[in-house]
C-alpha cells in the first residue's frame, strides 16, 4: 500500500493550466519519457532540468485547469514528480492524474506553510502532511483511488483486478 512520500518541494502559484504544465506544441510527442523533458516549460523553461525524481509540487488553487489533455499528468509522473499538493484541482486533471498513477493531495493550508526547497512528508495512512514540526491534515483518498495509485495507474490496476 502507498503509505508515505517524502520529497523536496517546488512551489507554484494559482491557475497552473495544462498548457503551462505541458505545452500544446509538444502534443505530437507520444513517448512519456520525452514528454517529461517538457514538463512545466510554460511556467519555467528550465524546470525540466531542475526537477528530480521524488520531488513534490505544492500549488495554489485550480491546478490543472484548462484543456483535458492527459499529457499534463503523464509528463509530471514521468518527470519524477511523486505528488502534487494543491488548494484545489481541476476535476478532469484530478481524474487524469489518478488514472496515470500520480498522487494528489488537496490541502488549503499546506501552500501557506511550505517553503520551496524544503523536504516534506505526506502520510497517506494518517492523512497528514508533515512540514517541519507541523502536521496538516488532509481528506483521505478513497480506497479505490489508493488502489489505483498503488498499482501505478488505472490500466495496471484493471489488469491486476481482472487477473484475480
Amino acid at each position: 500500500m502507498l503509505e508515505e512520500i517524502k520529497g523536496r518541494v517546488w512551489k507554484l502559484g494559482n491557475n497552473i493550466d495544462t498548457d503551462l504544465i505541458y505545452p500544446g506544441r509538444c502534443l505530437p510527442i507520444l513517448d512519456p519519457l520525452e514528454m517529461a523533458k517538457h514538463v512545466l516549460e510554460g511556467y519555467d523553461k528550465d524546470f525540466p532540468n531542475k526537477i528530480q525524481k521524488g520531488d513534490i509540487i505544492v500549488a495554489g488553487s485550480n491546478f490543472g485547469c484548462g484543456s483535458s489533455r492527459e499529457q499534463a499528468a503523464t509528463s509530471l509522473k514521468y518527470a519524477g514528480v511523486s505528488c502534487v499538493i494543491a488548494k484545489s484541482f481541476s476535476r478532469i486533471f484530478f481524474r487524469n492524474a489518478i488514472n496515470q498513477g500520480l498522487a494528489l493531495v488537496q490541502s488549503g493550508d499546506a501552500y501557506d506553510l511550505v517553503k520551496e526547497g524544503e523536504e516534506i512528508t505526506i502520510d497517506f495512512v494518517k492523512g497528514e502532511i508533515m512540514i517541519q514540526d507541523k502536521k496538516i491534515p488532509f481528506p483521505p483518498l478513497p480506497d479505490v483511488v489508493m488502489g489505483i495509485l498503488q498499482d501505478g495507474g488505472l490500466i495496471p490496476h484493471l489488469k491486476k483486478t481482472l487477473k484475480k
